[in-house]
């Protein structure tokens, strides 16, 4: 047998990081990613858990968790699997990138004018009430540092002083704040309005940007097709759906055997809605 690639111990070592953090089975053996009110979603979640540990031998605890506790490992343990396999692929996209949980969205280049549209809103509290709150903290984001001229010009003489390339977010001698790069969010399951949110801050990154819009993800744990087609149905204010283990769903729902959930997360990957999330640093590289 071949050696693990990177990218394979990457993943594995993200997936024992869950199984030790986040998962929890209840005492009828049931994980917490599943609907418990639903025997397709408790049968697919518990199939996919059995094909995450045959793969990488962790085990799981029956120690129960918060929704908030399960929340915020989740976040977490995403957010170093993507800083780790991202800068694995460095040579593909250099630069100086920090990845963020929670940070709000005025402190990057392309939304640092909503942080004075916020200080208006609040002291005016008829408009605030009518225009809502623009200042989102997405889970995760990525982002990308300003370059000095220095490096910039480290293979030839590119640019010197502001009559030329004097806008451009990406040089530090225009620019200080970092620019956003990619926005994820973290949806351990999807139950219910409040997924939908996500929705709702894609289309805030994308209205009230000024420069290029940052990738906007989703990253869930979701076992139903039906609850995860919710969010890849559709296109505009989400670019991608990744799942933490898209394989193992597969393999999970092909062994429960129901043919409409067959169907419909076939339809999901072939519609370039849906992906694994080893996909997710490469399409943040691209």
């Amino acid at each position: 047998m071949c050696a693990a690639t990177v990218w394979e111990m990457l993943r594995q070592e993200y997936h024992r990081h869950l199984c030790a953090q986040v998962v929890r089975l209840d005492a009828q053996n049931r994980p917490n990613n599943a609907d418990k009110n639903s025997r397709l979603s408790t049968a697919i979640a518990h199939a996919l858990w059995q094909f995450v540990a045959q793969r990488t031998g962790c085990t799981f605890d029956h120690t129960a968790l918060s929704p908030q506790s399960v929340g915020k490992a989740f976040e977490a343990a995403t957010r170093n699997y993507l800083q780790r396999a991202f800068t694995a692929l460095h040579h593909l996209r250099p630069g100086r990138w920090r990845f963020y949980l929670n940070h709000r969205i005025e402190e990057f280049a392309q939304y640092r004018h909503l942080a004075e549209l916020s200080r208006t809103l609040r002291e005016h509290p008829t408009l605030h009430a009518a225009l809502g709150d623009y200042l989102i903290a997405p889970d995760i984001l990525i982002a990308r540092e300003p370059v000095p001229d220095e490096e910039i010009n480290a293979s030839a003489r590119l640019v010197e002083g502001r009559d030329l390339a004097g806008y451009t977010s990406l040089r530090a001698v225009n620019n200080e704040t970092p620019l956003l790069h990619a926005s994820v969010s973290c949806k351990w399951t999807i139950r219910s309005d409040r997924s939908q949110n996500v929705r709702t801050e894609g289309l805030n990154l994308i209205r009230n940007r000024k420069g290029h819009t940052p990738h906007i993800a989703v990253v869930t744990a979701e076992p139903l097709p039906g609850r995860l087609a919710s969010l890849t149905l559709g296109t505009g204010d989400l670019d991608m759906v990744y799942h933490i283990a898209l394989p193992e769903l597969i393999q999970a729902v092909e062994r429960v055997g129901d043919a409409s959930a067959q169907d419909l997360l076939a339809t999901m990957i072939s519609g370039q809605r849906l992906r694994d999330i080893s996909d997710l640093p490469f399409d943040l590289a691209a």
